[in-house]
């Protein structure tokens, strides 16, 4: 059984009809990336699996049960975290301030917060400073922190590499292997050379519909699909 199951699900924003049927599998552990061109519908897909907008018709499984129409906070009380592209943080907050109030108890683990500090080291260098003093890379890391600052199932991030330099995208992935050896990751993302590097499945959506499924190793090595699909002239993305 699937992790996560997404099964025509369309989502209608005001006068916009902004996803048509989209359906697709997300196996236990691992990466899954979400690939498509830009307005495909690849954030409106994870906010409806969030419960941010309602999927009318469709369905969304979290370990065999719908979750379809619970509230964003329900969805989060069962284990699964979201990453927006906006990242979430309080820029008013020090960093401390907010990875307490990513906890359900507001008290987090010692020992977890250890290996957040291995994965993220400028988190503890500015642990005490205000959010928003960070650079871009580092409010990056603070918004993936935040998401497994308690045990999860399923994180959903959107876009994480955007804007990044080389040398934090290569931190982020490293991060993100270790992170998805315990947790699986649905992972929305237009840095193609990134995805490809971390991904284990893929889909791909076009003009709000998933044209295509299947494994990020077939994937990678046909240039013509990729070419297809996503306007990608080879095995690297766009910048």
């Amino acid at each position: 059984m699937s992790l996560l199951s997404v099964k025509g699900m369309s989502v209608d924003i005001g006068q916009y009809s902004v996803l048509h049927g989209v359906s697709f599998e997300v196996p236990e552990g691992g990466v899954f990336v979400l690939l498509g061109r830009n307005g495909a519908g690849k954030t409106t897909t994870l906010r409806a699996i969030m419960g941010l907008w309602d999927p009318t018709p469709g369905s969304v499984h979290f370990e065999g049960s719908e979750i379809s129409g619970l509230h964003a906070s329900e969805i989060a009380r069962k284990g699964i975290a979201y990453v927006p592209e906006n990242m979430g943080i309080f820029g008013g907050l020090t960093v401390a301030e907010n990875m307490v109030l990513a906890t359900a108890s507001g008290k987090y683990d010692g020992k977890r917060l250890e290996w957040i500090y291995e994965l993220f080291p400028a988190l503890k260098t500015f642990w005490s400073k205000p959010a928003g003093a960070l650079s871009g890379g580092q409010k990056q890391m603070l918004a993936v922190a935040r998401a497994i600052v308690e045990p999860r199932r399923l994180i959903l991030i959107d876009e994480p590499t955007k804007g990044l330099a080389p040398s934090i995208i290569a931190n982020m992935a490293q991060a993100f292997r270790e992170i998805s050896e315990d947790t699986t990751i649905l992972l929305v993302e237009q840095n193609f050379a990134f995805a490809k590097a971390l991904g284990r499945d893929m889909g791909v959506i076009e003009d709000g519909r998933v044209v295509h499924t299947g494994t990020m190793t077939e994937f990678a090595a046909d240039a013509e699909l990729q070419n297809r699909l996503l306007s990608l002239s080879g095995a690297e993305a766009p910048a």
